[in-house]
């Protein structure tokens, strides 16, 4: 039955795509980019779709040629009478703009589901929304795969002293995902409320909560400029914690991310690989764990019609 799953992947995503191929036990699917002198690129499926399951591997962070590239790579796909298709975008760019916070801007994330959708695909499936809600915004299936069931694993392997562990969301935003992770290690949370000037830019942060003489793990979705986690660590060790670290599913890490990292009091931060890092660059205090093995077993669970929900490590069914 496997003969008829077939993977793909566009070029911002080859290198996580080959994993999942190689985890899922196929090659990658045989698709070339013929790209253009004017700029102009087009997908071209090297072998027969006709009735497969296809899944079309590729995230859209920047640039947003490879948002476009997904949208062409589906367009393709449903014309060569693919069975089925599901969109597999293990980071959902745009996903910070979900609804009007100003008068006159768009609401990008909601045309991204409308562009995914009428461009052919049957089903997405993606990883850590920056709002959940966003699932909203489309009319066809979306797999939302949790990070926990990487991230937790990790955790437990550092062997932290339980009576000392705290877990810290360092923004309202992030609150109930935080809480979901401290539950489950039965321990405590704080927050760092923090109030910006203006986008990317932190002007004050308080801590409401305790961190005196604790381990503390902060967790968000997103790592962009590095500015928040690098500000909350210096606040939550001015507070008294022992130490800081973060864990963070998508690293964006743009502009002196890098530098703010590496200059920062967090012990680690540990990231996916659902964004490339830079290789020329400082990133001893950076890990990356991989995210392959989660997606294969989703897309074999996808085709096999079994549950997604079952991928899912929650405080409620604790298996330790």
């Amino acid at each position: 039955m496997d003969s008829s799953v077939k993977i793909f992947s566009g070029t911002g995503s080859s290198y996580l795509a080959e994993q999942i191929a190689q985890s899922f036990g196929k090659t990658l699917g045989a698709l070339t980019i013929q790209k253009f002198s004017d700029g102009e690129f087009q997908p071209v499926f090297q072998e027969s779709i006709r009735g497969d399951y296809v899944f079309l591997v590729q995230s859209t962070f920047a640039p947003s040629d490879n948002l476009m590239e997904l949208l062409m790579m589906i367009d393709a796909a449903r014309r060569a009478s693919a069975g089925y298709i599901t969109a597999v975008i293990p980071y959902f760019g745009f996903a910070r703009q979900d609804r009007k916070d100003k008068p006159r801007v768009a609401i990008a994330s909601k045309l991204v589901a409308n562009l995914l959708t009428t461009a052919g695909a049957d089903r997405v499936m993606t990883m850590d929304l920056h709002a959940p809600q966003i699932q909203g915004f489309f009319d066809i299936p979306v797999d939302h795969l949790d990070s926990s069931a990487i991230f937790i694993p990790y955790i437990e392997s550092l062997k932290l002293d339980k009576s000392n562990l705290i877990f810290a969301s360092p923004d309202v935003g992030s609150t109930n995902r935080v809480r979901e992770v401290a539950k489950y290690f039965e321990v405590d949370m704080v927050i760092c409320d923090k109030q910006r000037k203006r986008a990317n830019e932190v002007a004050a942060m308080t801590v409401i909560g305790d961190v005196t003489g604790r381990n503390v793990v902060l967790i968000d979705d997103i790592c962009d400029t590095a500015g928040t986690l690098s500000k909350s660590a210096a606040i939550l060790r001015e507070r008294g914690a022992l130490s800081v670290r973060a864990f963070c599913t998508h690293p964006v890490l743009s502009g002196k991310a890098y530098e703010n990292i590496a200059n920062s009091q967090l012990e680690e931060l540990v990231v996916c690989d659902t964004i490339p890092l830079k290789a020329d660059v400082e990133r001893s205090k950076i890990k990356v764990l991989p995210t392959a093995d989660l997606f294969a077993v989703a897309i074999r669970n996808t085709f096999e019609n079994k549950s997604i929900s079952s991928l899912f490590i929650h405080s409620n069914n604790r298996n330790r």
